[in-house]
């Protein structure tokens, strides 16, 4: 916690770095003081993981033109501001109503950490912890993390840097969140989340699915998605203005089982 907090008085959680004291001021994610959009008992979540005690933080460090949960991620002071202890008794509270984990997700949970780390250690409960997050965090971060998540739930989006850079805003993607998901997979148990993109499943699947099984291996956990509708600014990209169609996720689930996967999840 301590270390968490000298981190954020000079936020290098994730790798853009900005080195600003969250507590006075913003940095590219928009989050001083973490704000809790939303929490419920989630039953939409991946079978082994429901009812999964869900709670959602307002505010992110990527920018996807396309992001379905737009208003909680680009709003960064939505929702309530609870104080540690507060929602460490909600999480008790929920444990004992039967969530089987804790899932912390966003918009992103990254900026949140050190607030996150101080509300568990607050909870009387024994309960499993979900790291529900892009994984673009900083090595920092990341070692924190490794003796804190029982299981990463992670949204690995793109194949290749520029897809990221244009549609995300984000530089070296594939060097940094690829470079998490192995230290993730020593650390944790893994569930690896692809939303297929319209237009991207040359681009973007195919790679990375030939990535995930040259460096996580063939037993690791995927759920291939294909519920991507256009939101937020993706009508301003041509091959975004449209829904994902049963083609390509069937392209990109084809292609994994080929590659040798045998934990698929679509």
């Amino acid at each position: 916690i301590k270390i968490a907090g000298r981190i954020f008085t000079e936020c290098v959680l994730c790798p853009r770095r900005c080195g600003v004291n969250r507590s006075v001021e913003p940095g590219v994610c928009g989050v001083t003081e973490p704000h809790v959009a939303s929490e419920f008992m989630h039953i939409g979540e991946e079978a082994p993981l429901v009812p999964s005690h869900t709670i959602f933080f307002a505010g992110c460090n990527l920018k996807c033109v396309y992001c379905q949960n737009y208003d909680l991620s680009q709003n960064p002071q939505l929702g309530r501001n609870l104080s540690p202890n507060d929602l460490a008794r909600i999480i008790d509270q929920r444990r004992r109503e039967g969530s089987r984990n804790v899932n912390f997700v966003g918009g992103d949970p990254i900026p949140n950490l050190h607030y996150i780390l101080k509300t568990m250690s607050l909870t009387t409960e024994n309960i499993p912890v979900i790291w529900n997050s892009n994984l673009y965090l900083s090595r920092e971060c990341m070692k924190l993390l490794e003796s804190f998540a029982d299981l990463y739930l992670t949204d690995f989006k793109y194949g290749n840097n520029e897809c990221a850079r244009r549609l995300s805003g984000v530089l070296d993607y594939m060097g940094v969140v690829g470079t998490n998901h192995k230290r993730a997979r020593q650390a944790g148990d893994m569930i690896i989340r692809h939303l297929v993109l319209p237009g991207h499943v040359e681009c973007c699947s195919f790679p990375l699915m030939q990535w995930i099984c040259r460096n996580l291996g063939e037993d690791v956990i995927i759920n291939i998605m294909g519920q991507y509708r256009p939101h937020f600014r993706a009508c301003r990209y041509v091959e975004l203005s449209r829904p994902t169609s049963p083609r390509e996720v069937a392209q990109v689930v084809d292609y994994a089982k080929d590659l040798g996967f045998i934990n698929i999840i679509n």
